[in-house]
């Protein structure tokens, strides 16, 4: 009986988190897909594709987006459990650490790969010139992206402490001791 309450318990407790977790997921994947299509229209109008070469650059950015997206998912879980490692105050199992930067290694190598596969392909049915576009049109797509999930992260991750300007937590002045 009390082992029920318990896990009762637990699952009314952790249920809100899951279901915003979940609400997080779905809403990065519509966000995801609108920010995918809005591009994809872009790279259409810009590089002045072919109805032939859109289908196929299509094809080709489903294939590699969805292996890209499974990289970066397990890059973003390693730099996590480094950063859980890294911890000041808090000795970093060496092992581990090499392990999780072997691993980050072999991500970044893999993303080169992918990089290289895709735009292999893409000199099947796009021109020089409509590649090195297209390549700088996502170049521009991914530092933006990359921006906007640094502000939210800062967004989320910062306090505001007495007056205007935000303070991390554990952070005093905005600069750490010892650094």
């Amino acid at each position: 009986m009390m082992r029920k309450y318990l896990l009762l318990s637990l699952v009314v407790f952790l249920a809100p988190s899951l279901s915003a977790q979940q609400r997080d997921t779905v809403e990065a994947g519509r966000l995801r897909a609108q920010i995918e299509s809005t591009f994809t229209r872009r790279v259409q109008e810009d590089l002045n594709l072919s109805q032939d070469q859109a289908a196929k650059l299509r094809a080709t950015q489903e294939r590699f987006g969805a292996r890209r997206r499974d990289v970066m998912q397990q890059q973003m879980e390693r730099r996590r459990a480094l950063e859980n490692q890294m911890q000041p105050g808090i000795a970093a199992n060496s092992d581990s650490v090499r392990k999780l930067m072997d691993g980050i290694q072999t991500g970044r190598a893999e993303t080169l790969r992918i990089e290289q596969d895709q735009d292999r392909e893409m000199s099947g049915y796009l021109t020089p010139v409509q590649r090195a576009r297209y390549q700088q049109m996502r170049e521009r797509l991914m530092q933006r992206v990359g921006e906007l999930r640094m502000e939210r992260r800062e967004g989320r991750g910062m306090q505001r402490g007495p007056g205007t300007r935000p303070v991390r937590p554990g952070i005093r002045g905005g600069r750490r001791r010892g650094i």
